[in-house]
């Protein structure tokens, strides 16, 4: 989409330039592009082939010589060259003929047609190219015998195909055998149908005229063009020789300023051309309403969205126009945002090879309307977006979210498109011919049967068909009570004026629909970034340093972006944050600091939003989900319609030129050689072509369509537009021109540097916000990642992956490269294994040296095993797809720390590598590969829970080892203990363990990251007291190992007589093995280490002082209250920040043993024997009805009900267990600091604690009840095995 040029930039057209076949050298096959078919043919076909080749089954070799393509040139262009657009005669001839010449005879159709196509330089700057191809008849004698000639062989060859007797078929050979039977019809047919008889036939060949443009003013071009070939067709010669028009329009037809409209002459008639002013959207002059009418409105906004996440796109019609409204329609609805990476919208033949691309492009591919979609083998397709145009179909990527306030958005543009008689589903009847816009309103549809529309409301009768979208809609519709008669109002006030629009209705329609449309489209992202300049971070360092360190700098603050957005549009927001042009657009804003130095989108959308935040606040609407609709189309309509109403300039008439006597006659039919000398130069005095330095000038503009507008000089802005962020913008466009192996080679170079570059970008981004967060729950800094984030950063690296995978590739399965590959190798890997030693059920390889191992080494690691991880994801079978598998495989290599390892054994199968990719691919440059697995190994420093987070519906298996102590070994233990664990997202119930292993195995639905094992036992037999020194579990399929610490008895009479405990969890790390080349610290590092605190007897415990108290009690809190103020998502285990180590109830602990009596050497007393006394004197109290108050007296009842109800639980939890529970509902309920204070002011206290104890100095006291009050403001939720039991 072109923006920014000065009025002065430049003339309507840079260049005038004909195409076609040059009879000096005669008949050239086109062989790339015969090459490139032929490739594709023979990939396709099943080996059983031999017999007659149809004439589409597309193999130029194979093809009838009039189906085949062959060399087309540049015959002319006018001028030679003009410096600010030099001429690229290579990509000119390619994109004006992107299959070469064609031949037909006077049987075939041979209907002119228009194309428009795009030529994208190294800065990024766009050139529009405007072609209309049409049939002339072939003059030349040895063109037309040649052609014989070809005939005459390919006949022969077809004879003897079709008399060989038919070769035996393979019994999996599909097709029907009747086929040989036809084979004398077919000859005469093809005889009669693909023949050429030089006596009998007239032979016409395609030719090309072509207006070369620096903007694109479509229908102006085509106006002027088919009126050019009207001028060589008609009976009646032109009133002027074709050289005036030509010359009109490159010398005296200026580009029409901004905001003004320009009247200028064809051949037959007058031409409009209009340009939005510099607050408008920018210049866009393709029907938008084709687009509409060939897709339907859902699978618009489907491609829409994929386009916004720089998903690889690929459109395929056969129909090249097709390709380039669906593709500029696409990024002009994109406003503000602009696409930064390749875009080609059609792609000559003979560039197929960069459908290989590892980067996300836009390419339009043309279709020979006879293959279907399952022909055309593609490299990559993880992430692919597939477009049919022809079909109405389109093909999305997994995992595709929502756009923002779809349905709303949806119903808002069918509005648009209802007024304009427009359904908003695919029109399958679409006509070959251009679609009319049927203005009509709603009065005219009641009569109009035609349509099957319904009298009463045409949007029931769109509305009608089986689509859920539309039945949303419908519903939608009835809920705002939107009728169409008001709908239509808007449009008959704006039509009922005086003023004459100078254009026909069609152009008015089809720029007003354009418009309505694209303000709809535009007003979505001033409404979603409405204030997203007070999340721009601007740099602190000098615009030189900011652009060498560009790649490391975050330049939007996108965490607190996203915490103010609705929860519907995170999973969209958070991928449209990490692409390439959110961050350009970003860049520009940052370096354009005055209105004057914007870039023009930049400044319009600015101005927008500006307008949004007035009215907001008086009704501020933002940050809250409700759907704001567009208010600004009557404005935006009506400069239009007045441009078109008045026009502002009119250029000069074609002139005779001065041309010789005889110049300037033609053959009727032909289009003729033009003059050069004429027109190889324009006027001198003309006002258009003064130019002060002129290429310079041009060359700035050019810049400025690009986003990196800098406020540098020239040197420095180039400089920066050539480094541009990315590898994207280094490869705007393939050069299409010298496509020799040593240019693809130095192409595919590009990209390989490219990825590699990628990668470490990627890698890095997602350590500094893993890191950042793991320190904050260390303690430092502030938290900045959510797990809607994360998750988008894992899928980008997948799709970074699967892209890597594809580039060079030749050999696939299934639609995931990373996975095809991983199949081939553990295919190979299962050959090689299957010899008889190695035949045992996969599952369990490692139990044997589980027996082995004693207690003492509780756990050994899982072994490494890629084939295995494999399997545990084959298992799975609620992933369905193998892009699904791969994405899978990934983040659970990932959590495992694995992904680096695994790769490298993936890729140490080098016969597999040279076997699936070509010698140019990622993973056969050596070097590179090294890199990229050494970025990778980085992962290692951070865990990752991007697979148990994810799938977490899915059953594992886990193993529960429990470990007694040695000292007091559990082998006379006669009890039957039992265990029941709890993990974030469930927990097991209880699980029988068996006495004499002390080991179970069991497989239950993902339990998440574990937090607490309940573990007890029935007390039965003669010697039921148990010393347990911890519990280890792991996970089998991501490998985790947990150990719980205990270090106390479960048995009655001993320790504190439980029989049950809860233990609290910490993941343990791998020290042990080796093999790991990375170590990183426990993921629970927040609170600490939590080793089970061990009360043996009072005595034995070191002393802590009243600060040390008040200090761990002042952390407990404050690790809590750090807890809520997280993300959701991003909360740990509140558990561990109650009842683990350091925790509150530890705390809580400490300032009960402070001070407190021990009466004799070996009798245990416990908090809870005081606590009892208390409610005992509490209860007294209470009857005997003491003077107290209200509140006092509520808090006693408060606190006597807890300790009655944690009294008669029915499990058998010990003296410690019940404070525990204590603490915990007291911090629920938020009671704590009311029975802090009751309890100092008891009797009780002074009789069981000495007089320096902190329970008896006031100021420490009320201290500790103003630190516990702060817990108030938090819903605090006990896990269930904390309260079970407990009916409160």
């Amino acid at each position: 989409m072109s923006t920014g040029f000065s009025s002065s930039s430049c003339r309507f057209a840079d260049y005038f330039v004909t195409c076609g076949l040059d009879t000096e050298s005669g008949l050239e096959p086109d062989e790339l592009s015969a090459l490139c078919q032929y490739i594709q043919a023979t990939r396709f076909s099943d080996g059983a082939r031999g017999k007659l080749a149809s004439a589409d089954e597309g193999e130029n070799f194979e093809q009838s010589p009039l189906r085949r393509t062959f060399k087309s040139k540049v015959l002319a262009h006018y001028p030679d060259n003009v410096e600010w657009n030099p001429f690229d005669q290579d990509a000119v001839g390619m994109l004006c003929m992107p299959k070469g010449l064609s031949f037909r005879t006077q049987t075939d159709t041979r209907n002119p047609q228009f194309h428009s196509f795009i030529i994208t330089r190294e800065d990024g700057s766009r050139t529009y190219g405007f072609a209309l191809t049409f049939f002339e008849e072939v003059t030349s004698k040895q063109i037309c015998s040649a052609m014989q000639t070809l005939y005459h062989m390919h006949n022969a060859e077809q004879y003897d195909i079709l008399h060989t007797p038919p070769t035996p078929r393979s019994p999996e050979d599909p097709r029907p055998t009747p086929q040989h039977l036809h084979a004398a019809p077919s000859l005469s047919r093809l005889q009669r149908f693909n023949s050429y008889d030089i006596s009998r036939d007239t032979l016409y060949v395609s030719k090309c005229i072509c207006l070369i443009t620096p903007m694109a003013f479509a229908n102006a071009c085509r106006k002027v063009l088919e009126q050019l070939h009207q001028a060589v067709t008609s009976l009646q010669p032109p009133p002027l020789p074709l050289e005036s028009y030509v010359y009109n329009v490159l010398y005296e037809v200026p580009l029409p300023p901004a905001g003004r409209s320009l009247k200028f002459s064809g051949v037959y008639g007058p031409v409009l051309c209009q340009r939005p002013s510099t607050s408008e959207l920018p210049l866009f002059d393709f029907p938008m309403q084709e687009v509409f009418e060939l897709l339907g409105l859902e699978n618009v906004l489907q491609l829409f969205t994929c386009a916004l996440l720089e998903i690889q796109i690929l459109l395929y019609s056969q129909h090249y126009q097709r390709l380039m409204t669906v593709a500029e329609s696409i990024t002009a609805l994109m406003f503000p945002f602009q696409w930064q990476h390749v875009y080609v919208p059609i792609l000559p033949a003979s560039l197929l090879h960069f459908l290989d691309a590892p980067v996300p492009y836009l390419m339009g591919l043309h279709s020979n309307g006879q293959d279907d979609r399952t022909k055309l083998e593609l490299p990559q397709e993880a992430n692919l977006c597939f477009v049919d145009i022809d079909n109405h179909f389109i093909e999305l990527p997994e995992d595709l979210p929502q756009f923002p306030n779809k349905l709303e958005f949806i119903q808002e543009i069918s509005e648009v498109l209802l007024a304009f008689g427009m359904s908003p589903e695919a029109n399958p009847q679409w006509s070959e011919g251009q679609g009319k816009l049927r203005g009509f309103r709603s009065g005219d549809t009641a009569s109009d049967k035609r349509n099957g529309n319904l009298a009463g409301s045409p949007l029931n009768s769109y509305l009608l068909r089986e689509n859920q979208t539309i039945a949303r809609l419908q519903a939608l519709v009835k809920r705002t009570g939107v009728s169409l008669e008001k709908l239509d109002v808007k449009e008959d006030t704006g039509t009922n004026k005086d003023l004459k629009v100078q254009c026909d209705e069609d152009e008015m329609k089809k720029h007003q629909l354009n418009i309505r449309v694209r303000e709809v489209f535009a007003n979505r992202f001033t409404q979603m970034f409405s204030d997203y300049e007070v999340f721009v971070i601007q740099p602190s360092q000098d615009k030189e340093s900011w652009f060498s360190n560009r790649d490391q700098m975050q330049n939007f603050d996108k965490a607190s972006f996203l915490s103010d957005q609705p929860e519907p549009y995170l999973p969209f927001l958070s991928r449209f944050l990490e692409t390439q042009m959110f961050a350009s657009f970003i860049d520009c804003k940052i370096l354009c600091h005055d209105d004057e130095d914007k870039e023009h989108t930049l400044r319009v959308f600015d101005s927008r939003v500006d307008k949004i935040r007035m009215l907001n606040v008086r009704t501020p609407t933002l940050r809250t989900s409700m759907y704001q609709k567009c208010t600004n189309i009557d404005e935006a309509e009506k400069a239009i319609e007045m441009r078109l109403c008045k026009i502002d300039h009119t250029a000069l008439h074609p002139h005779l030129l001065d041309m010789k006597i005889g110049q300037g006659r033609y053959e009727p039919g032909f289009f003729p050689r033009l003059q050069s000398d004429v027109l190889s130069t324009g006027p001198t005095s003309n006002k258009w072509a003064k130019r002060s330095a002129p290429a310079q000038w041009r060359r700035r503009d050019r810049q400025k369509q690009h986003t990196e507008h800098l406020y540098l000089d020239n040197d420095q802005r180039e400089k920066y537009i050539q480094e541009a962020r990315n590898l994207g913008t280094t490869l705007r466009q393939p050069k299409l021109s010298n496509l020799s192996p040593s240019v693809i080679a130095q192409t595919n170079w590009k990209f390989v540097e490219g990825l590699l570059k990628e990668c470490r970008n990627k890698t890095k981004r997602m350590l500094v916000e893993k890191m950042g967060r793991e320190a904050v729950e260390l303690g430092h800094g502030e938290v900045s990642i959510t797990g809607v984030e994360e998750n988008t950063l894992i899928a980008s690296l997948c799709d970074l992956l699967e892209r890597i995978w594809s580039h060079g590739l030749q050999v696939k399965q299934g639609k995931s490269a990373l996975w095809s590959h991983l199949l081939h190798y553990q295919e190979s890997k299962e050959k090689k294994d299957a010899t008889p030693a190695g035949l045992g059920p996969p599952g369990i390889i490692h139990d044997t040296e589980r027996r082995k191992s004693d207690a003492s080494c509780a756990m050994p690691p899982l072994k490494v095993s890629l084939i295995q991880d494999m399997r545990h994801i084959q298992n799975i079978s609620e992933i369905k797809t193998d892009v699904g598998k791969a994405r899978a495989w990934v983040r659970l290599s990932m959590e495992k720390k694995l992904l680096s390892r695994h790769l490298k054994q993936l890729l140490s199968d080098h016969e597999l590598t040279k076997k699936l990719y070509k010698r140019y691919a990622f993973l056969r440059c050596d070097d590179e590969k090294e890199q990229f697995l050494y970025h990778l190994l980085s992962f290692n420093a951070v865990d990752y829970f991007c697979f148990t987070n994810v799938f977490t519906t899915i059953m594992i298996p886990y193993h529960v080892v429990i470990i007694p102590s040695k000292k007091l070994g559990g082998s006379m233990f006669t009890a039957n203990p039992w265990v029941c664990v709890s993990g974030e997202l469930a927990e097991t119930g209880i699980l029988q363990v068996p006495k004499n292993t002390l080991e179970i195995t069991f497989e239950c639905q993902n339990l998440g990251k574990l937090t607490t094992i309940q573990m007890g036992h029935d007390n039965s037999g003669l010697y039921a007291k148990w010393l347990v020194e911890c519990v280890m579990v792991r996970n089998g399929i991501t490998g985790h190992t947990y150990k719980f610490p205990c270090g106390r008895w479960l048995g009655k009479g001993v320790d504190d007589g439980s029989l049950e405990r809860i233990l609290v969890g910490e993941l343990v790390t791998n020290t042990e093995n080796e093999e790991r080349m990375c170590r990183t610290p426990p993921m629970q590092q927040s609170p600490g280490m939590m080793r089970r605190f061990v009360t043996i007897s009072p005595n034995s415990k070191p002393k802590l002082n009243t600060g040390q108290i008040q200090e761990g009690v002042g952390e407990a809190i404050n690790g809590i209250v750090k807890h809520f103020h997280k993300p959701e998502k991003e909360r740990g285990s509140l558990t561990l920040l109650l009842c683990g180590e350091y925790g509150l109830v530890w705390a809580l602990e400490q300032v009960f043993q402070h001070g407190f009596k021990s009466p004799r050497l070996f009798k245990n007393v416990f908090i809870w024997d005081f606590l009892e006394k208390s409610q005992v004197y509490f209860e007294s109290a209470e009857q005997s009805q003491m003077t107290q108050d209200e509140n006092w007296l509520m808090r006693v009842r408060h606190f006597c009900h807890f300790m009655r109800a944690i009294n008669s639980t029915p499990r058998n939890i010990g003296k410690d267990g019940k404070f525990q529970m204590l603490v915990c509902l007291g911090a629920r309920d938020h009671l704590l600091h009311h029975w802090i204070a009751l309890l100092a002011e008891c009797p009780i206290t002074a009789q069981m604690y000495e007089d320096m104890a902190l329970l008896k100095d006031h100021s420490l006291v009320n201290s500790l009840i103003r630190v516990l009050q702060t817990l108030q403001e938090f819903n605090i939720t006990l896990e269930a095995s904390l309260v079970k039991g407990i009916g409160i």
